[in-house]
């Protein structure tokens, strides 16, 4: 009487462990499907907990049975759920690490466990997965007498390797983990290890006999995952399959909690700025910011996520980043903390200023072109007017520049201009606006200057090229004619109006022989 007492008493300790798996696993799904909207792959897991809480359940019941019949009901039961659990856990883990798995790969997954519930719903007529299925007499316990069949083998060999597979897959991405998710990475490990190993014990006779432990120690890994889910949100945010995505972005990312503190970083981020460190999580952005430049954050975050351009040298290498200000809330409209992320617009920018150039200066002599001229000699006339300064142009072009390209080339010819402008900057200071006219034409606009100022430049100049012949075989001389206008007749005088008074003066040089400058004055030109 003793004896069976003890073995009613353990029987019902065997049922209450497998019943609070399944009490573990319904209250899993339960959670999940009223949080499906919230929670990625919560189809999946759902299938897996109403999966292991058919197993449980119908386990339970099959310990409670008393004939060979019922044991053998509860047992096709119970093989709804079991065979399905693993390559579901499986797909979790895929999920998990951002695997993502089609539908026909899916499909493919539940071949195995799909005729395995055939072969056991249908072995009393084959004996594949049974060759033998009888309780022995004379225990209290309904302790099954089982002989193995060719599909258990199967069957067994397919569910230890997706767990296998699961647990190596998790043991991959250990070192690449970050600490704060390794607790989530542990439960999920042990929900694929635990239940691996209690059924290699089963298999070689290690554990009590006719007893299978492992829907009892899904008690374990059932409470894991409920401490995981409701302490670290493991379902809510998936942090490898995140991190993963997070970490393969091109764009750098740093995030900051709600105090602007550090709180974590991307590795693209640290490829712009390798000086940033993990040692500086924690740290207020400013405080990170000053170490790193010596300077306070530049900018002043505004809610409406306005982009700042940020200058950052690396490697020597100039690099322009656009650095973009998200702020992120919780659901009830708290500030959670904020993103800040770096688009490396290097490229971009540098396009954009190679552009800039192309419309503002000249491409074979570098020095501005004719509408950057007109453009900026009207603000700087407009300002000699309102200040009631002087403002003259200088216009000169290059003497028989046709007959140098007639006889040595045009490349001669492009090498004539380049010298032109070389010798011209040499004699003029950063205020005196400097562009080319056209062809072999070049103007010199001079705020501030008389017009005998203006002659006295335009001489230094036309000196300057006569003195400087071009070295291109043996040597070829140089020399410019020179108009001179300013703009002093009153406050009506027009840039184009100038221009065309510099332009007769030149010409005025030109008829008098060329290699000299000539003044605008009235409707005459003359000699300085």
């Amino acid at each position: 009487m003793e004896s069976n007492t003890g073995m009613d008493s353990q029987l019902t300790t065997y049922i209450t462990l497998v019943s609070v798996s399944g009490i573990f696993n319904v209250f899993l799904c339960i959670y999940v499907l009223i949080r499906r909207r919230e929670i990625p792959g919560a189809r999946t897991f759902i299938l897996y907990t109403i999966a292991l809480s058919v197993y449980s359940f119908a386990y339970a019941f099959g310990l409670a049975s008393d004939t060979l019949r019922e044991v053998k009901l509860w047992t096709v039961i119970e093989y709804i759920g079991m065979p399905f659990s693993a390559p579901l856990g499986l797909m979790i883990i895929l999920h998990y690490l951002g695997w993502k798995v089609s539908r026909r790969q899916a499909a493919a997954l539940f071949v195995i466990p799909s005729v395995t519930l055939l072969m056991v719903a249908t072995n009393d007529w084959h004996g594949l997965f049974y060759k033998a299925f009888r309780i022995k007499e004379g225990l209290s316990l309904p302790y099954l007498e089982i002989e193995i069949g060719d599909w258990y083998i199967v069957h067994g060999i397919y569910t230890s390797s997706c767990l296998l597979a699961a647990t190596a897959l998790l043991l991959s991405r250990w070192r690449q983990t970050r600490r704060s998710y390794k607790p989530q990475l542990i439960t999920l490990i042990c929900g694929q290890f635990i239940p691996m190993t209690t059924a290699f014990l089963y298999l070689v006779g290690l554990t009590p006999a006719g007893i299978d432990p492992v829907p009892m120690v899904m008690c374990i890994t059932s409470g894991l995952y409920i401490w995981a889910i409701l302490s670290a949100k493991m379902l809510t945010v998936i942090p490898i399959a995140k991190e993963t995505i997070f970490d393969s972005m091109r764009e750098g990312v740093i995030v900051l909690d709600s105090a602007e503190r550090l709180s974590d970083y991307n590795r693209a981020i640290a490829r712009m700025i390798p000086a940033l460190s993990p040692a500086m999580i924690g740290r207020t952005l400013n405080e990170v910011w000053t170490e790193l430049t010596g300077a306070a954050y530049p900018f002043v975050h505004q809610p409406d996520g306005r982009d700042e351009e940020l200058v950052w040298t690396t490697d020597g290498a100039e690099q322009f980043y656009q650095v973009r200000y998200s702020p992120l809330r919780q659901r009830n409209g708290e500030t959670a903390g904020a993103l800040l992320m770096f688009i490396n617009v290097t490229e971009l920018k540098r396009l954009q200023q190679e552009l800039e150039h192309q419309a503002f200066y000249d491409g074979l002599t570098q020095i501005f072109n004719r509408s950057q001229f007109i453009a900026r000699s009207r603000s700087l006339l407009e300002a000699c007017r309102a200040e009631g300064s002087p403002f003259a142009v200088v216009l000169f072009d290059i003497d028989r520049f046709k007959q140098v390209n007639d006889h040595y080339g045009h490349e001669t010819g492009d090498r004539l201009l380049v010298h032109v402008v070389e010798v011209c900057k040499r004699q003029l200071s950063p205020d005196m606006l400097f562009a080319r006219y056209g062809g072999e034409e070049f103007v010199v606009a001079l705020p501030n200057a008389s017009l005998s100022d203006a002659c006295a430049i335009a001489e230094r100049l036309r000196e300057a090229l006569e003195s400087e012949p071009l070295a291109a075989r043996g040597s070829i001389a140089v020399t410019s004619s020179f108009g001179v206008a300013e703009a002093d007749a009153g406050p009506d005088v027009r840039l184009d109006t100038l221009l065309r008074q510099a332009d007769e003066a030149l010409y005025a040089s030109k008829r008098d022989g060329r290699n000299r400058v000539s003044a605008y004055r009235g409707a005459l030109a003359s000699r300085p």
